[in-house]
């Protein structure tokens, strides 16, 4: 069997809606069948195959091969199978995401891994901003799987993030893990100011000291915490990513946000 691959036939202006591509909704159907699938355009419905070329027959392993930021949701609510992007990938990539694994060659969009509970995203280039985190009018964001960025990723990153992982390998932007409930979170460039921001539990690990963290976050020293090799052992099958083992166990520590009660915490490699 042929990995099942969905090819752009042409740029688009408008945003496509991708959720309907999933291995559990795509399972027993043939190409003709697919091709037949509407997809929201815009504001309009158009058929499957008017914008994309279909082939193949092994929906458990889909192919999507495009090079625009347009094509929003895919992998929403996927539960298992694998996506794997050729190009860059639109807004909200695996919203709701229950398990599988998807894997974006380029960049992604805003949202990526909103909601998602299980399963991992790889992303071998960028993420927008609110990586992991919940849309308006969630009180949760990311609640369980792994998402590894080795590019940059942008604002909010980690924001209400409630279990799960996310590793960067890069610099993030501005209120990393801001309203962060519990979880692990890893980024190994620069984060920019105001990180932490009403954190309430979770641990961030870092390289480097952020640009700025808020008042109510309590300096606690250096200490050697021997939980951190186990924790940065559990993270190694990130691909791309340096020995996080051989960094050891010595970071400085940061408690807080006081503010919020104080139970997170901010550690940095010493």
């Amino acid at each position: 069997m042929s990995a099942l691959t969905l090819r752009l036939k042409q740029p688009v202006s408008q945003r496509i809606d991708m959720h309907a591509f999933t291995p559990q909704r795509l399972a027993g159907m043939g190409t003709r069948e697919i091709a037949d699938i509407p997809l929201w355009q815009g504001n309009r419905q158009v058929p499957t195959g008017e914008l994309f070329s279909v082939s193949g027959d092994d929906p458990e392993n889909i192919l999507i091969q495009s090079d625009s930021d347009r094509l929003d949701y895919i992998g929403s609510a996927m539960r298992t199978g694998r996506i794997r992007i050729e190009g860059q990938a639109g807004a909200y990539l695996g919203r709701s995401m229950q398990g599988g694994s998807l894997q974006v060659d380029g960049n992604a969009g805003i949202f990526a891994g909103s909601g998602m509970s299980g399963g991992r995203i790889d992303i071998s280039g960028n993420a927008g901003d609110f990586l992991g985190a919940g849309i308006a009018g969630e009180r949760q964001g990311m609640r369980g799987g792994k998402i590894h960025v080795l590019g940059n990723a942008g604002d909010r990153v980690g924001d209400q993030l409630r279990r799960g992982a996310i590793l960067i390998a890069g610099d993030v932007g501005d209120y990393c893990a801001s309203r962060m409930l519990a979880g692990t979170l890893l980024v190994l460039g620069q984060t920019g100011i105001q990180t932490g921001l009403g954190m309430r539990r979770g641990t961030l690990l870092l390289t480097r000291e952020p640009a700025s963290m808020p008042a109510t976050f309590n300096d606690n020293g250096q200490h050697d915490l021997d939980f951190l090799p186990l924790l940065t052992r559990s993270l190694q099958d990130a691909k791309g990513f340096p020995d996080l083992v051989g960094r050891g166990s010595r970071v400085r520590r940061w408690l807080g946000d006081l503010g919020c009660g104080g139970k997170g915490e901010i550690l940095v490699w010493a």
